[in-house]
């Protein structure tokens, strides 16, 4: 049996966390798997070691997507931390509302909503990005999908970042994190039917339950899945859209001048900056790869932010080039757990890409602001000094 390389490398570090890109490069070169010590994890790496393991759940369970046991523990039963064939019954009805079909009647919708609130930002001539469009455009999306009100609605932007905190390992930022994912657990664990608004995604996930297409008891649980996976997430992508066109303006002009490149956008902004860099998984068996072996039991980390810099799978991997349009970028997952959310993840970017690309030609920003996060890098303040209308 021959082992991974090994790394003294903490993956959680703050300072890795706010930049991983040349600690990815470094594990790439060690190997397709890393041992890094610090947090007792295989890191893998590389891209085409990244997607088969994604779509390998009966080698890499996802029974153990958080790095600590109190977090797998309280996710256990969600569609998110299970397997085939628990997970294929919970992702059914999860993505019943969110498929091509269902969101088709979305689309107008939010891209009006988009349109509106871009416009209204140009017109101001200077805002916060992230608060004013980042945060605002999803959490008023998603609260009206699923029919979030009152607290529920006031909370749904601590509790999605908390949720996503606490899949890290035992360390401050998880302990911090736990009581105020416990509230979504707690509230999602006791939510009915009546609780969300008539007509909404949540009311159909209910009758999903009432008819028999989930187990009984499991409507909560799909519920926190979209807000405690999707809302953090979304967040940091629309986030980095205006980051990465405000740095580089001409691939905003690009996307102005042939709008068909607005889903390649998306897909390019995603494999550049993805919102989560790692997710958990057990190994179940010795697991080999490219001669060495994973022990059975062994704690995962499946880097996504590695596999999409990988030089190895595309060219120039470090330039931002919308025109690459990497439909193949490892952020939505890959597999059966590919991203459940990711249909409506591109409805709301692709509209918030084509609003900016028809209103904005070139964004002057101040400082990007980030704080150290264990699943999620994301931008927590973004000023834009000066809109330059198109």
């Amino acid at each position: 049996m021959v082992t991974p390389p090994t790394s003294g490398t903490d993956l959680f570090a703050d300072e890795v966390v706010l930049d991983p890109y040349p600690v990815y490069a470094e594990l790439r070169e060690q190997g397709p798997v890393v041992h890094l010590q610090k947090n007792d994890v295989y890191a893998l790496t590389r891209y085409d070691v990244v997607r088969d393991a994604l779509a390998d759940w009966e080698s890499f369970s996802s029974t153990s997507i958080a790095f600590n046991p109190m977090a797998n523990e309280a996710l256990a039963g969600t569609s998110l931390a299970s397997d085939p064939p628990v997970h294929t019954q919970l992702r059914a009805t999860l993505t019943e509302n969110l498929s091509p079909r269902a969101l088709r009647g979305l689309r107008s919708g939010i891209e009006k909503k988009a349109d509106a609130l871009v416009a209204e930002l140009v017109e101001t001539g200077s805002f916060e990005a992230i608060d004013a469009l980042a945060r605002a455009f999803p959490l008023e999306v998603v609260a009206d999908l699923i029919g979030f009100t009152g607290h529920v609605r006031d909370n749904m932007l601590r509790w999605g970042q908390a949720a996503m905190q606490v899949l890290g390992p035992m360390n401050q930022r998880t302990a911090e994190n736990f009581s105020v994912a416990g509230e979504l657990y707690g509230w999602c664990s006791e939510v009915k039917a009546d609780d969300l608004a008539e007509g909404s995604v949540g009311r159909g996930i209910f009758e999903a339950e009432t008819r028999g297409a989930i187990p009984p008891g499991t409507a909560g649980h799909i519920i926190h899945q979209y807000l405690g996976a999707g809302v953090d997430t979304t967040i940091a992508a629309i986030g980095n859209i205006v980051a990465l066109f405000a740095r580089h303006p001409d691939q905003l002009a690009l996307v102005r001048e042939n709008p068909s490149l607005v889903p390649a956008a998306f897909n390019e902004v995603l494999r550049f900056w993805p919102p989560i860099n790692a997710w958990g998984r057990r190994a179940t068996k010795d697991v080999e790869i490219d001669g060495t072996v994973i022990p059975a039991g062994a704690q995962i980390a499946v880097l996504l932010g590695a596999g999409n810099r990988d030089p190895r799978h595309y060219e120039n991997p470090d330039a931002f080039l919308v025109e690459r349009n990497p439909v193949d970028h490892l952020s939505f997952g890959y597999g059966p757990h590919g991203c459940a959310g990711q249909g409506l993840a591109r409805l709301e970017a692709h509209a918030v890409i084509d609003a900016l690309s028809r209103r904005v030609e070139r964004l002057v920003v101040g400082s990007e602001v980030r704080v150290p996060s264990n699943t999620t890098r994301s931008i927590e303040e973004l000023p834009v000094l000066e809109v330059i209308p198109a």
